[in-house]
């Protein structure tokens, strides 16, 4: 079951990058109906088949490269949805052994959803609440399969290990246990939540079609102050279709300058969380090799925004924009894994290389 989970997280990190690829494409509507694509299971390409399907959407006529960009991540899409019903399954009958149950349940759920928003995003029209719904359950399936992943890898290495317990290797000089560090476990559930809403504002802002709203550094262009309308950035206008977007330049200006601040303040806030960690007496050399990772990937993030602005959203950048969030998010999933009460304990016990 740890190898289809690891491979499940392998397929939901592509399915992220082609989300991203096929957002970035202008290709979320490129086919107009749901599951398949104009009525077919895969893009139409017989001149019949074109004809009857732009007959039947005379208002999106077909664009195959776009829908074969849409249907490819639906494809990598339903095949992440089939295996997490396998590890649903495997897990219920092996919860006997021990095998986590609620989390593989948790993800079956949250899986079914993510399909539910994937629809939704083409029959209401790229409405930015949901494209943004679908992003951010984009990225909760693949922490939770990490978590999974984790706490596999967790009940595993104990059945094996418990017997050898005397191999152990040794804390620091002077260290206690990260159980007893809470302030690090609260800072690093602070850096989650802080990380998580950055997320959040880069998908409103790539949702409204706002990432170019800004192109001079480094806030906006002059007179940004008079355009800030966070009322507006932070609602729905009425619309038939959000392709493109529906907000006016200062509500899209508006969300793209609080992404920047919001970067700011991640950034700041973790590379500081970073360095505490680094210097403290009580975390192994693991996590702290991890915190250098952590530092590496968050500056990384940071050329790849400064870049999207720069050189005016080139498309290789803007996917590896998303794909590097994913990275950080995972990153700093396994630090507070690591330093968490509930499950340093066995880390510490194993020589931190089972986080």
């Amino acid at each position: 079951m740890k190898k289809l989970v690891l491979f499940s997280l392998f397929l939901a990190a592509v399915v992220i990058i082609l989300g991203a690829y096929t957002r970035l494409t202008d290709a979320g509507l490129g086919c107009p109906d749901w599951p398949g694509c104009y009525g077919n299971l895969t893009v139409p390409l017989s001149d019949e088949k074109v004809a009857a399907a732009n007959t039947a959407f005379p208002e999106r006529p077909v664009e195959a490269h776009k829908a074969w960009n849409e249907m490819i991540h639906r494809y990598f899409a339903g095949a992440l949805g089939l295996c997490i019903l396998a590890i649903a399954i495997i897990a219920v009958r092996q919860r006997h052994k021990g095998t986590p149950v609620k989390l593989p349940l948790l993800l079956l759920g949250l899986v079914t959803f993510q399909a539910a928003l994937g629809m939704w995003t083409v029959t209401l029209n790229l409405l930015p609440v949901v494209v943004m719904g679908h992003l951010l359950g984009g990225f909760t399936v693949l922490s939770c399969l990490f978590l999974l992943y984790l706490r596999l890898r967790k009940h595993s290495s104990v059945s094996v290990q418990q017997p050898k317990s005397n191999t152990a290797l040794p804390l620091r000089e002077g260290a206690q246990y990260p159980s007893k560090n809470n302030k690090l476990t609260a800072m690093a559930f602070l850096g989650m939540a802080i990380l998580v809403g950055q997320i959040a504002l880069g998908g409103w802002t790539s949702a409204n079609y706002a990432a170019l709203a800004c192109t001079d550094m480094p806030i906006c262009e002059p007179g940004w102050q008079q355009r800030l309308d966070f009322q507006g950035a932070y609602s729905v206008p009425e619309a038939q279709n959000y392709e493109f977007g529906a907000h006016n330049y200062g509500e899209r200006a508006t969300m793209h300058i609080v992404h920047r601040f919001g970067a700011v303040i991640t950034f700041i806030y973790l590379t500081v969380l970073a360095f505490m960690w680094l210097r403290s007496s009580k975390l192994s050399t693991a996590v702290k090799k991890g915190c250098v990772l952590m530092l590496g990937v968050l500056c990384v993030q940071a050329a790849l925004g400064l870049s999207n602005v720069l050189f005016s959203l080139p498309l290789f950048i803007a996917v590896s924009h998303n794909a590097v969030a994913a990275m950080l998010l995972l990153t700093l999933i396994w630090l507070t894994w690591s330093v968490a009460p509930s499950t340093s304990s066995f880390s510490y016990s194993t020589g931190g290389h089972h986080g």
